[in-house]
């Protein structure tokens, strides 16, 4: 038992970890504390001043961000003693309005900002819609911020305010907001002196101080306000000591975890229903879902209604819930299995579902959404939240409504007249009762191309039809044989579920078409971005794909420093993006949130700006112009697009991972030919340094033994190392200056026969003991070239063929004038050069692999190639025929 108590008095490790977590990120978050009251004039800004004078007294930097007093003596007394930062003037049909400049707070970074009115709905054209934006903006930074807000303001109890008071509340923020608070300060003052005040005129001027009283301010609502204030404050202190309990393995009656799920639909309920889930989740402290179920036509209907759904998963997001949208049939049995199905999957304990608004006989018809919930739910509570609608058949569901052009109805006429003229030329050879399937089959000719309602007039008028001209007494609806009365019955019912179904499957069919057309699309880019290689390449597929029914003029901001570098469509005749576009991309980037038109940050923008976010990071940013920006994009679209957005990030990290690689290599390949130029360059500065130590060092030891040959022998020897060391730091320095753009090119003009003089008179003693033949004509034109360093590059490939040449052989140089140009070939008759070397044998530190190793570093015909080619030149290697290599360089004339 000792040891079941210490398990149950120990924290709950999940709890830690998740704590652990939440401490981290608000370390790097600044802290939130909001002044809440029920009304105007409780003297939450007056609060506010005074606790922010208390932290200045402390040491802390203040400073206002947004203030409003309201013309209060006595608040703006206090205001005065603390610093307030410009505000921001935002001109909006020909007037100027004061707003909180966020830049400016930005830059400023007191320690603490006060910005009042946390509900405030900012001038069209500031960065964000709503001000509690803008104070997440200031948080995310690290600044602390004191607002006020009033209790009426918090979206969850908007119904709920609208019914005690009449006033339905515009200016709303999510309640997620004021569950991250770190601290909320209830400034509670009771109503009687409320209203005392506002008589005073300390709240309002008189004229609309006189208004408020017979309206917002009586007693009653103020009374109501005042309770949901004191509720919203004691839930959050209830919450605050469970968080501690949990903290300190405190043990209590914990109550069990509840999560709660939410239908919604494109009913103007939604919105009710999704507050009226919020409401319950906090009381349970639940976490809570809120689901669309889409049937095959969603498609069809109007696009106000899809909008609908739109807005209330997106009420339900900001309020907090994970949204989902799952597809089903049409029919009230199959919603209620798909969403009884999620509900397991995600083990949901109470279901939130709203009360029918259409009368009770149509329930009878189509079947009822709530009694299947609660027929199918188990073990799951059901919650049925009521509408102040009064009953009626929406339009989309009334089979009165007509749901197709009137054209279509024309058209079912027409065929049930095509019918009966068919069955007016075959009736007498065949049974009446037969003629009942060329009705039927026009049914399910018009319910395939026609659809539901004409359909239905189709089954109808097949019926009277049958009646009047094929069932005795012709040409009446009158009935002899009362048997014929089953037969109409039966033909109206088969035409009409013939009808549903056929309908039904054209619907799911169509959905089904749209869904391969969606996965064709996406298969389509993912293809072209996996063979992307490029940002470009990137780009132009997003733009191929966006192009087909979302938007234009793509463009990808990639980070760049502090800044953002542009991949966009040179060939676009739209201007590049502006100041205002790259701080949007900058802040999108920032803070891995969509920005632009349709979102909450500077949603009068024209792009609209995704972060392309991978399972690591945000590589990017994917902006364009939607193609309707007045409507905002539906469920559907919005899933295309994320899949759009996350396929291109996947495709932009690896093309970036890519470089990285491609970087990595060439770094390798660097280090590796630093390696080594280091042993080739210790290896041949070593050799010479050896040479000469050992002669000078003989020569000073033994001068007086020495013969007088042996003597210019070491000497000789010195020499020679050490012309050979002069000419390998000559070729590292060269290198090192074409490498760095240093080499200054000096054209002269000058007689080719002079050149290969000097090239020859600078190179006699190392062809000593070498047949040199020159072919070169007396006419060749005089060119313009830098002589010293084309001197340079011949003695390198001199020294090349004397090196790679067998002792006492033959070379040649040859110079000719071909098609404009001077060739100039040092042939000798070694062992040539590989085929596949050919090429390479100009590369820095390259050298062909022999057995017999000639010593050198590599860079002797690099700083040849780079020489020539400054000269706007040629150089190129071949074999002779009968052995050896000629190495050519060619001039301009």
């Amino acid at each position: 038992m000792g040891y079941n108590r210490n398990m149950e008095s120990r924290p709950d490790p999940n709890h830690l970890l998740a704590q652990m977590q939440a401490d981290e990120n608000a370390a790097q978050r600044g802290k939130l504390k909001v002044f809440l009251g029920y009304a105007a004039g409780v003297g939450k800004t007056y609060a506010m001043l005074e606790a922010a004078h208390q932290r200045k007294d402390e040491g802390v930097d203040v400073a206002i961000g947004y203030i409003e007093t309201h013309q209060r003596a006595e608040t703006e007394e206090l205001a005065a003693g603390l610093e307030l930062i410009p505000r921001k003037r935002v001109e909006y049909h020909n007037a100027t309005l004061p707003e909180m400049d966020v830049d400016a707070v930005l830059a400023r970074r007191p320690a603490l900002a006060l910005v009042d009115e946390l509900a405030h709905t900012n001038a069209p054209g500031c960065r964000h819609p709503k001000r509690y934006q803008d104070v997440l903006e200031l948080l995310n930074a690290g600044i602390d911020v004191y607002t006020t807000l009033n209790i009426q303001h918090i979206e969850s109890l908007n119904d709920v305010v609208a019914q005690i008071t009449g006033v339905q509340v515009k200016e709303t923020i999510p309640d997620k907001v004021i569950d991250e608070a770190n601290e909320l300060e209830l400034i509670d003052l009771p109503p009687d002196e409320l209203i005392k005040r506002l008589n005073e005129g300390k709240v309002y001027i008189p004229n609309q101080a006189a208004r408020a009283l017979q309206k917002f301010f009586r007693k009653g609502n103020l009374t109501a306000l005042r309770e949901m204030a004191l509720r919203r404050a004691a839930e959050r202190v209830d919450e605050q000591m469970r968080a501690y309990m949990r903290a300190s393995a405190i043990s209590g009656p914990w109550a069990a975890g509840e999560r709660i799920l939410v239908c919604v639909s494109h009913s103007a309920m939604g919105e009710k229903l999704v507050r009226s889930a919020r409401r319950l989740a906090t009381e349970l402290n639940a976490e809570w879902f809120a689901i669309h179920v889409e049937p095959p036509n969603h498609a069809v209907l109007p696009q106000g209604k899809r909008n609908q759904v739109t807005r209330n998963l997106k009420l339900a997001e900001e309020l907090g819930a994970h949204t989902r949208v799952i597809p089903s049939g049409n029919s009230v049995t199959t919603m209620a299995e798909a969403i009884i199905v999620y509900a397991r999957k995600h083990n949901i304990t109470k279901i939130v579902a709203g009360k029918p608004i259409h009368p009770r006989w149509f329930d009878l018809l189509r079947g009822s959404l709530v009694d299947e919930l609660i027929h199918r739910s188990g073990d799951i509570d059901i919650y049925v939240i009521t509408s102040s609608e009064s009953a009626r058949i929406p339009p989309e569901e009334n089979p009165l409504q007509l749901h197709s052009p009137l054209s279509g109805y024309l058209w079912s006429v027409a065929l049930t007249a095509l019918a009966t003229l068919v069955g007016h030329f075959y009736g007498r050879e065949i049974s009446p009762t037969n003629l009942v399937m060329v009705y039927l089959l026009t049914v399910v000719v018009v319910a395939v191309f026609l659809g539901r309602g004409p359909s239905m007039l189709t089954a109808l008028l097949g019926v009277l039809a049958f009646d009047f001209f094929f069932v005795p007494p012709f040409y009446t609806f009158a009935v002899d044989d009362t048997e014929y009365i089953l037969t109409f019955i039966s033909l109206f019912i088969v035409g009409m579920v013939v009808s549903a179904l056929t309908v039904r499957a054209r619907e799911q069919a169509e959905a089904a078409q749209r869904r391969e057309a969606d996965t064709a699309l996406l298969y389509s880019l993912s293809r072209e971005l996996a063979a992307a290689d490029g940002h470009e390449t990137i780009l132009k597929a997003v733009q191929t794909h966006l192009e087909a029914g979302f938007g234009r003029d793509p463009v990808i901001y990639l980070p760049l420093g502090n800044g953002m570098r542009l991949v966009r469509d040179t060939d676009s005749p739209q201007p590049a993006p502006g100041e205002t576009e790259m701080g949007l991309a900058q802040w999108c980037y920032r803070h891995a949130e969509p920005a632009g038109v349709g979102t909450n940050t500077l949603p009068s923008a024209e792009p609209l700006f995704l972060p392309l976010k991978t399972s690591r990071h945000t590589v990017g940013v994917l902006s364009f112009k939607p193609f309707d920006p007045a409507h905002p994009l539906d469920s559907d679209q919005r899933r295309m697009l994320e899949a759009f957005a996350n396929q291109a990030a996947q495709a932009v990290e690896r093309v970036s991972l890519s470089e990285q690689t491609r970087q990595i290599k060439l770094l390798q390949a660097a280090e590796k030919l630093q390696n080594a130029l280091l042993n080739s360059i210790s290896h041949d500065l070593r050799t010479p340094l050896v040479s000469i130590t050992g002669a000078l060092t003989t020569l000073e030891s033994q001068d007086a033994d020495i013969a007088p040959e042996s003597r210019r022998s070491l000497l000789e020897t010195a020499r020679e190392e050490a012309e050979r060391l002069n000419r390998l730091v000559g070729n590292l320095l060269d290198m090192t200056r074409l490498e760095a753009g240093a080499l200054r090119v000096k054209r002269e003009p000058a007689d080719v026969q002079d050149l290969l003089g000097a090239a020859i008179g600078q190179m006699e003693a190392r062809l000593t003991g070498r047949s040199l033949r020159v072919d070169a004509p007396d006419d060749l034109p005089i060119i313009s070239f830098d002589f010293v360093l084309i001197v340079h590059v011949l003695n390198n490939l001199l020294d090349n063929a004397l090196k790679y040449s067998p002792e006492k052989s033959a070379i040649e140089i040859r110079a000719r004038y071909i098609k404009s140009e001077v060739q100039i070939s040092v042939v000798d008759n070694g062992l040539g050069v590989p085929s596949d070397d050919l090429e390479r044998i100009f590369d820095k530190f390259y050298r062909v692999q022999r057995s017999d190793q000639v010593s050198g570093t590599g860079l002797g015909l690099a700083i040849c190639k780079g020489i020539v080619e400054a000269h706007d030149g040629r150089i190129w290697a071949e074999n002779q025929p009968g052995g050896g290599a000629i190495l050519t360089i060619a001039l301009p004339v």
